[in-house]
């Protein structure tokens, strides 16, 4: 048995192994961070003292995938961009310092906005055109929204960092970020009740495995919260309620859907394989931290 679980670790590649150990190391800075608010919180206020942590860990991961893999990133990177190698580069040491930031909680003023700036330029530069391209293709359109729940969400924390924007700005930052993940939260919503089979969370293209069972019952449930909690987020009532379920639901896929999916990634030989299976993992567990930031930003009278 020990010698299959280090045969397997061995046989990661560098890419997939940079990308959990990114992961790992966070995790451990991020729960020392956030261990007396964990401690002193109640009931299900838990789960809203996760979301930097749940926020920080993806954005670790992607920035030693951006580090590891930079030759292979900097195909996505528009033709009409100089140097794109040290753009690869550039946001995969701006990802790593992100996470640190806001995992610590130490300048989420600077590090959320500029982490939410990042994101509508890579949407506006990247993503919507690419989009436009294909209109009829509904990844494309996911992968858009997706980015602008993120970007929206790093708005909302560095609005609601203790160091953070003061009056209006903050108002203004945690309204646009509240916009943002609510219109996500419907379309994901919609497209759980029109591709029922498909992992729950973001809706790309990667099916729920056989195993699991009442698939499409837990994307139907899926796609129902995300409607009722959007609905939520948009007409600002019930927000940090819904937002609590919501990314509360969230976080349970992640560990008993997604954990499994990223192990047997992990234990297939192809390094494209592994990639994928991390980040399908990452992204929910960001979108998750995405709705419990708001949730986190949100007054209890709401």
């Amino acid at each position: 048995m020990r010698m299959t679980i280090l045969a397997t670790f061995f046989a990661i590649s560098r890419t997939p192994l940079a990308m959990c150990l990114a992961g790992i190391v966070l995790l451990c800075i991020g729960v020392w961070a956030a261990k007396k608010e964990i401690a002193e919180a109640r009931s299900l206020d838990k789960v809203v003292a996760l979301s930097n942590l749940c926020f920080a860990i993806p954005l670790a991961v992607f920035g030693a995938e951006h580090l590891s893999g930079a030759k292979f990133i900097m195909e996505t990177v528009p033709a009409f961009m100089p140097w794109r190698l040290f753009w690869a580069y550039f946001v995969g040491f701006a990802l790593i310092a992100a996470s640190l930031s806001i995992a610590t909680k130490m300048a989420v003023r600077w590090s959320g906005l500029l982490f939410g700036l990042m994101m509508f330029l890579f949407v506006a530069m990247i993503h919507f055109p690419g989009a436009l391209a294909d209109p009829h293709n509904r990844i494309p359109w996911t992968i858009v929204f997706r980015e602008m729940s993120f970007g929206g969400a790093g708005w909302i924390l560095a609005g609601n960092a203790l160091d953070g924007w003061r009056g209006g700005r903050k108002s203004v930052l945690v309204t646009v970020g509240r916009l943002l993940v609510a219109v996500t939260a419907i379309f994901f919503g919609i497209q759980h009740f029109l591709h029922p089979m498909g992992l729950p969370g973001v809706p790309l293209e990667k099916q729920m495995p056989p195993w699991v069972p009442a698939r499409a019952l837990i994307d139907y449930v899926t796609g129902a919260a995300l409607l009722v909690a959007g609905g939520c987020f948009l007409l600002n009532r019930k927000t940090r309620t819904a937002a609590i379920y919501l990314g509360s639901w969230l976080l349970l896929l992640v560990l008993v859907i997604y954990g499994p999916v990223l192990i047997g990634a992990l234990a297939d030989p192809s390094t494209a394989i592994q990639v994928v299976g991390i980040n399908y993992f990452a992204d929910t567990l960001l979108f998750a931290g995405a709705i419990l930031a708001l949730a986190s930003a949100t007054p209890r009278s709401t």
